[in-house]
C-alpha cells in the first residue's frame, strides 16, 4: 500500500537516524535513496559516515535527479533528501543572470520537482522523505539563499500535503505533526 511519511527538521536534528531506524521497522531490506551530489572531500567524508552507519541489509541507490526511474514497488524507500535533491534540480536550471528581485528560476524547477515527485511518488511503495526546515532561521543578506528558502520552502509544503505523516525533529525528539 502506498504511504508518504515526511520527516522534517533542522541541521543535526536527528532526521536521518530517526528515518533509518522507521525504515529499518517497516522492511528488513529498505531502499536508501541517496541523492546528494558530492562537491568536495569534506562532504565526501560525511557520505562515507553515513554509508558505514547503514548495515548490509539496505540496498542503496545514488540518484541526483532522476527519481523515478527507479522502479522500488512493494518496497521501503528512504528517501535523504529532498533538500539536497532539490540543489540539484535548481543548480541543473539556474542561469548566471538571476538578479533583481525574482530568481527566474523558481517557478521551473518547482514544476520540475512537483513533476518528478508526484511520478515517483505514484508507486505502490512506502516513502520515507528526509529533509530541511531552512526556513527556520533568519532571512539571509544574500538574495540566492532567500530564493532557495523559498523554494525549499514551498516544495515542503507540497510534499507535506501529501503526506500520511510528517514528523518534525527538534533536538532528536521527533514530534508528530500530521
Amino acid at each position: 500500500m502506498k504511504k508518504i511519511l515526511l520527516i522534517t527538521g533542522g541541521q543535526r536534528s536527528g532526521k536521518s537516524e530517526y528515518a533509518e531506524r522507521m525504515a529499518l521497522s517497516l522492511s528488513d531490506n529498505p531502499v536508501y535513496m541517496a541523492t546528494a551530489h558530492v562537491w568536495d572531500e569534506e562532504f565526501r567524508q560525511r557520505v562515507l559516515r553515513h554509508q558505514e552507519r547503514r548495515g548490509p541489509q539496505w540496498t542503496n541507490i545514488e540518484e541526483e535527479q532522476l527519481l523515478s526511474r527507479h522502479q522500488l514497488s512493494g518496497r521501503v524507500v528512504l528517501i535523504d533528501c529532498l533538500t539536497l535533491w532539490l540543489t540539484n534540480l535548481w543548480y541543473a536550471g539556474k542561469t548566471d543572470n538571476a538578479e533583481g528581485s525574482d530568481c527566474p528560476e523558481i517557478t521551473p524547477t518547482l514544476e520540475t520537482a512537483k513533476a518528478e515527485f508526484d511520478r515517483f511518488t505514484a508507486q505502490d511503495a512506502t516513502f520515507i522523505f528526509v529533509t530541511n526546515e531552512i526556513g527556520l532561521g533568519g532571512v539571509s543578506a544574500n538574495a540566492v539563499q532567500r530564493w532557495f528558502t523559498d523554494l525549499m520552502g514551498w516544495m515542503n509544503q507540497y510534499v507535506a500535503a501529501r503526506a500520511d505523516e510528517v514528523i518534525l525533529m527538534v533536538s532528536g525528539i521527533p514530534v508528530k505533526i500530521k
